[in-house]
C-alpha cells in the first residue's frame, strides 16, 4: 500500500459535478508514479476523486458514470419524490460503494496523511472541513459536501444542516496556506482565464433558502467574488513558483449524459497529468 511521501505540499480538489472527471484523471497519474499527498481538501465532487486517490482504486469515478450515469436509481427525477434529491443518495453513496462496486475502505482508512471536506454550515453560512477518514460506510460526509442546493436536500451531521462545501469556499487555499503550506498542487475543473458569473440556479436556490437559512444566502451572494479572487490567488502563488495548477482546457457539462464526453474528459486529465510529470517532480522536490 502506498504511503504518504512528499513534504511540505498540499493538494486542493476543487468540486464542479461530472466536471471532476478531469481531476480523476490527473490523480490517477499521481498513483501510476506512486505519489501520496500529506494533506488534501477535497471541495464538492472533488473530495469523491480524493476519496478514490486515497483509497487507490484507479478510474474509480468514471467507472460509475460509464455504468450508472443513466441508471435511473443513480440519477433521474424520480429520486426527487423518495430522497428530495436529482440523484438517489442511498444508491450512490451506500449502494455502489459497498455493494455494486465495492470502496476499499481498508486502505482508504489506513492513509497515513490528512484528508478533509469542506462542508457549509447552513446555520452560520461558513466553511467547515470534517476529518474525512472518520467517515462513516453511508459516505453522509461525502453527501453533505457534494449537497447542491435545490437539487440535493441537507445533509445533518450530528444533527447540524450542511450543504456543498463549495457554497461558503470553492477552491480553499487560503486555508492550506494559514496551515503553513509553502506549495500547493491544486485541481481546478474549469479552464484557464475563467471567472465565474452568478447563474439562474444560484438564484433560484437563494430565494428558496433565504427564509430558514440566511446566513448560507449571504455565503452564496459573496461566492463569485470570493470565487474569483480565489482564482486569482492561485495563479498569484503559481507566478511566484508556490502552486502547480492542473486545468482543463474545456470543461465538461456539469451534468453530461454522452459517455464518450465522460470518457474523454477523463483521458484528458490522465495524459494531462502526463505530459507535466516531470515538471510536477521538479515541483515537489525543491
Amino acid at each position: 500500500m502506498l504511503k504518504v511521501n512528499v513534504e511540505n505540499t498540499s493538494l486542493i480538489l476543487e468540486g464542479g459535478t461530472f466536471r471532476t472527471l478531469f481531476t480523476g484523471g490527473v490523480l490517477d497519474t499521481f498513483l501510476d508514479q506512486e505519489i501520496m499527498m500529506p494533506y488534501i481538501v477535497g471541495i464538492s465532487a472533488g473530495a469523491i476523486n480524493a476519496s478514490a486517490y486515497v483509497a487507490q482504486q484507479k478510474e474509480r469515478m468514471l467507472y460509475t458514470l460509464l455504468n450508472y450515469r443513466h441508471d435511473k436509481r443513480y440519477m433521474g427525477i424520480r429520486n426527487f419524490f423518495s430522497e428530495r434529491s436529482l440523484f438517489g443518495l442511498d444508491f450512490s453513496y451506500n449502494t455502489i460503494p459497498n455493494e455494486l462496486y465495492p470502496f476499499d475502505w481498508d486502505t482508504y482508512q489506513q492513509y497515513n496523511g490528512q484528508l478533509l471536506f469542506g462542508v457549509t454550515n447552513a446555520h452560520t453560512g461558513q466553511v467547515e472541513y470534517k476529518n474525512a477518514i472518520d467517515m462513516d460506510r453511508k459516505c453522509m460526509m461525502l453527501q453533505a459536501t457534494c449537497a447542491i442546493p435545490v437539487l440535493f436536500p441537507e445533509i445533518k451531521l450530528e444533527g447540524i444542516p450542511y450543504y456543498d462545501g463549495g457554497l461558503a469556499e470553492p477552491i480553499p487555499i487560503h486555508h492550506t496556506v494559514e496551515q503553513g503550506f509553502q506549495k500547493h498542487v491544486i485541481i481546478l475543473t474549469r479552464p484557464k482565464g475563467y471567472r465565474k458569473k452568478l447563474d439562474r440556479q444560484s438564484k433560484i436556490a437563494m430565494k428558496l433558502l433565504k427564509n430558514r437559512y440566511p446566513a448560507i444566502v449571504k455565503s452564496m451572494e459573496k461566492r463569485v467574488d470570493h470565487y474569483n479572487a480565489s482564482l486569482d490567488y492561485c495563479e498569484q502563488l503559481e507566478a511566484e513558483g508556490k502552486a502547480f495548477i492542473f486545468r482543463p482546457t474545456f470543461a465538461l457539462n456539469s451534468f453530461e449524459k454522452n459517455l464518450n464526453q465522460i470518457r474523454s474528459n477523463y483521458q484528458m486529465g490522465y495524459e494531462q497529468g502526463v505530459q507535466r510529470m516531470t515538471d510536477l517532480n521538479r515541483f515537489l522536490l525543491r
